[in-house]
């Protein structure tokens, strides 16, 4: 994993009674949760789980969403936060462990549980008896009324994991959880450039990549076979799964379409995701869960009619928001961890259209045109995305909105012309590396940014290391080499 990453980001993390014997109604503060939290944040913070792709995606989404419901809790004249399901895979951290063997992730857990809670203490007690750890440092917790002046915030726009005040060492040696700060340093020491990486692991990348090549040429045949056969627009992999596993998801779609070619009449003109879930998402496109079994496929499959005419319903909804909304477009960005189901999304959007409708708006027909916005179930403030595009709460009221929309919208165009300078001078220099390094293909993983890929490139074409050549090279946040001799490097390696 990237030194200077772990250092960026390891350290942002972060009224009902807790027993009969304990204090009534206490309220808990943004700075007491994130203390309370920290023990859970070291389990399941995503820069520990470098080698581990999916997973660290998992953890980072349902970090940002716990967030935000913590967000939601501590904002004045919230009445009813919605429930939040959220998966976290755990690191199991043992007692005297040798510092240098922790530097890569030990054995984890996944963890599934649904926040129902109505205040901040509550919630916190929940999230560390769900992960299984101790609840014991919160007995000596003081509870802090929240106030402008000493509230801290857990998260917000740009700030997705907030950098808590550093614990006494004793913390750790009572407790037994690890010192970040001792894992870092000990990163730093071990952390290779990367000529002596390539040295050191290019043969094995080789040999990977080159045992995969049939298992490659197989998944390419699939896909194209099952697209042609079904007028399918494309079939897609929310995660990170090898070619094999690909391969034995297309197999299982193609066994059940020989046994029931009836059930798989509904997915023409579609485009299927390989994910966590099975259904269709807020884009309309079908979700096959990887888990599930062929029945629960074929039930999807008969049930696409009603996902279709849920998703047309969508989709006037959007255009009616957009009409009182001076032509900004609602978008939807698709998501690293759970994938937003279209049920959820059609309820969010009426919700946010009949808020709309109690209120006139007066904004002229066109005032917003080529702007976009998201909406949220998990904020409390609408907020600018650095690529340009809203970020707004379906709770948001309406004439607060207006005045947002209007005053950050000259701010907005100017994000997203620069997000689509950024996007050109990106693949400008992206093909450059493909020919000058002669490598087989250059793709970066989806939270790499713009920013952090340009500098990438032009140091990779100024290190020319003829290692390289030939190579599938994915620009990450960490070192590996996959099961397919896919080659990760961190965008901020060192030379």
């Amino acid at each position: 994993m990237s030194v200077a990453f772990l250092l960026r980001s390891a350290m942002r993390v972060g009224n009902r009674r807790v027993a009969a014997h304990l204090v009534h109604q206490r309220a808990l503060s943004g700075a007491d949760a994130i203390n309370a939290l920290r023990p859970f944040y070291f389990a399941v913070h995503p820069d520990f789980f470098g080698q581990h792709p999916r997973e660290r995606e998992v953890n980072e989404n349902s970090l940002k969403r716990l967030n935000g419901y913590l967000e939601n809790l501590q904002k004045a004249g919230t009445r009813s936060v919605q429930p939040t399901k959220l998966t976290f895979y755990v690191r199991e951290i043992k007692e005297k462990e040798d510092i240098q063997k922790d530097v890569l992730p030990p054995g984890f857990r996944s963890v599934s549980f649904t926040l129902q809670t109505k205040d901040v203490l509550t919630t916190v007690m929940d999230v560390l008896k769900s992960c299984s750890l101790s609840t014991e440092h919160m007995k000596g917790l003081k509870a802090s009324s929240e106030s402008p002046k000493s509230q801290q915030p857990v998260a917000g726009h740009g700030n997705p994991f907030y950098r808590p005040i550093k614990w006494d060492k004793s913390y750790y040696s009572f407790t037994g959880f690890r010192d970040p700060e001792q894992e870092l340093k000990q990163a730093k020491k071990v952390e290779p450039t990367l000529s002596l990486w390539l040295r050191n692991h290019e043969k094995e990348a080789t040999k990977k990549q080159n045992a995969s090549v049939p298992r490659r040429e197989e998944l390419k045949r699939l896909k194209k076979e099952l697209c042609q056969k079904f007028a399918l627009e494309d079939i897609r992999w929310q995660r990170s799964w090898g070619v094999t596993h690909r391969c034995c998801q297309l197999q299982s779609l193609s066994r059940l379409s020989q046994q029931n070619p009836e059930a798989v009449l509904n997915l023409r003109g579609h485009t299927i995701i390989f994910t966590d879930q099975s259904g269709m998402n807020a884009s309309g496109h079908v979700m096959l869960g990887t888990m599930d079994v062929h029945h629960q496929w074929t039930k999807l499959f008969v049930s696409l009619p009603s996902y279709r005419s849920l998703f047309q319903q969508t989709e006037w909804l959007k255009e009616r928001i957009s009409h009182v909304l001076g032509g900004i477009q609602v978008i939807n960005v698709e998501r690293l961890g759970p994938v937003q189901p279209i049920e959820e999304h059609c309820s969010i959007l009426n919700t946010f259209h009949k808020r709309l409708l109690a209120r006139r708006l007066s904004l002229h027909p066109r005032s917003l045109q080529g702007l976009a916005m998201t909406l949220e179930n998990d904020r409390s403030s609408p907020s600018l995305h650095e690529m340009g595009h809203f970020i707004i709460p379906a709770t948001c009221e309406p004439s607060r909105l207006q005045t947002f929309l209007q005053s950050m919208a000259w701010e907005a165009r100017q994000r997203i012309k620069h997000r689509n300078q950024l996007q050109k001078e990106e693949e400008e220099v992206l093909l450059h590396c493909l020919e000058a390094l002669a490598l087989r293909n250059l793709s970066k993983e989806p939270s790499v940014r713009h920013n952090q890929m340009i500098p990438c490139c032009r140091r990779l074409l100024e290190e020319r290391s003829p290692l390289l050549e030939g190579l599938r090279v994915e620009v990450s946040h960490f070192y590996s080499v996959m099961q397919d001799g896919d080659l990760c490097i961190p965008w901020d390696w060192q030379g």
